[in-house]
């Protein structure tokens, strides 16, 4: 962030303790902050700021010369300290925003006043204002953050792993890695208020010319923590732009944990991993599905096969782009439609799809569905060379063959 775009501050509640609150209106970083607007982290004190003020004030007039050094070494810090599981970013010249998923609020605090402290004692040669440099953010809003001071002092000593608060957003760092991962996203809580959990199917996906198996489909399945309820399709292509964010990674994680080789060494042929295309469409999503690609790359023999689901209205234009962007991580870009329509199947053309997949219609019993396929994929194998119906009957499967499909998967019923 360049010091011309720094945001405004107050940091009168910092030193004034009857104000409550201190106000960060912010200039940037929104995108990469508003993932983390989630009522219950925040309630449960895992998002803090730490303030440099106490080294602005100090350095004085050398703090224009010296501010890089200050900021690379908190970098430094940081990074080694919050880990993979954690974040921060900078988001004024003196503060700095930091998220322990995995620590208890305790904790989290006591892991902010070890960094700051480290930081003092670097610059300052003393660290007894480390304490007042701690805060806890209350409100992540467009343009702004909250945050109240808080008395971490007695909290000195505390190891993250050690509180004995409840920890039920993250497991211990002490856990496995995958479980780590997978526990970062799911649960969680919903921008509408529930509490939905995610896990991953592992469908057998099969060739049907020789109907061999060419490897696996992950499925992604939300459920409603309170009701047990599990979400249709089209109702998760509802959930906001984050919650699906959240529910694609915690596809992908769970999906590899299970793919997880045993014995050792042993891969499978390919996986189709779904991503959501608003989830493509924001830088941050892009980056850490691009990554978790990266991942599944290493599962299998013959690569990833990246599936863009809820397409249904993209522009064009727009999914020409995400299909650019996740290609060079994919051995096959597929356009997932909910709607298999051929009137929806058409909008796709040149729209840069090497394959496009759909579920068989719930609704349709045999004779009806037979009756309807042979539309939608003569329409599907004008946008794409290879068309994927998912959860047929093995009956039905040499009848798609037939029509031109090219791969499915089978129904458990």
């Amino acid at each position: 962030m360049d010091e011309a775009e720094a945001p405004k501050i107050d940091h009168s509640a910092a030193t004034d303790k009857s104000a409550p609150t201190l106000r960060l209106v912010s200039a940037g970083g929104d995108e990469a902050l508003a993932r983390f607007d989630d009522p219950r982290l925040l309630a449960a004190g895992r998002v803090n700021l730490i303030s440099l003020e106490a080294v602005h004030k100090r350095l004085g007039a050398r703090w224009e010369l010296r501010r890089d050094q200050v900021y690379q070494f908190v970098d430094r810090v940081l990074e080694r300290g919050v880990g993979r599981e954690g974040f921060f970013l900078r988001v004024s010249p003196t503060d700095y925003f930091v998220v322990h998923p995995d620590h208890s609020r305790v904790a989290g605090q006591a892991a902010c006043l070890r960094y700051l402290r480290e930081v003092l004692n670097h610059f300052l040669g003393e660290d007894q204002m480390a304490a007042a440099g701690i805060l806890e953010v209350t409100r992540i809003a467009k343009g702004q953050l909250e945050a109240r001071p808080v008395d971490v002092a007695v909290h000195a000593e505390t190891e993250p792993e050690e509180s004995g608060e409840a920890n039920d957003i993250i497991v211990s760092p002490r856990a496995t890695s995958a479980a780590a991962n997978l526990d970062r996203w799911t649960p969680f809580f919903a921008a509408d208020g529930r509490q939905l959990r995610v896990s991953a199917i592992l469908e057998p996906v099969y060739e049907l010319k020789g109907f061999k198996r060419i490897g696996f489909r992950l499925v992604r399945r939300v459920v409603v923590t309170e009701t047990a309820e599990e979400l249709s399709p089209f109702e998760i292509a509802r959930l906001s732009t984050a919650d699906l964010l959240r529910v694609d990674l915690a596809t992908i994680v769970r999906g590899l944990d299970r793919l997880r080789p045993d014995p050792p060494g042993e891969q499978q042929l390919s996986l189709i991993v779904p991503s959501s295309f608003t989830s493509l469409s924001s830088t941050n999503g892009r980056a850490q599905l691009v990554e978790q690609l990266k991942t599944a790359s290493q599962f299998v023999r013959f690569g990833v096969i990246c599936e863009i689901a809820d397409i249904e209205g993209v522009p064009p234009g727009a999914l020409v782009a995400a299909t650019a962007l996740v290609r060079p991580f994919s051995l096959l870009v597929v356009g997932h439609l909910l709607d298999p329509a051929p009137r929806q199947i058409a909008r796709l053309a040149g729209c840069g799809l090497q394959a496009l997949s759909f579920e068989r219609p719930a609704r349709l019993d045999a004779d009806e569905f037979l009756n309807w396929a042979p539309s939608a994929i003569r329409a599907a194998r004008q946008v794409s060379k290879s068309v994927l119906v998912y959860r047929v009957s093995p009956s039905d499967a040499a009848r798609l063959a037939a029509l031109g499909a090219s791969h499915a998967t089978l129904s458990s019923t």
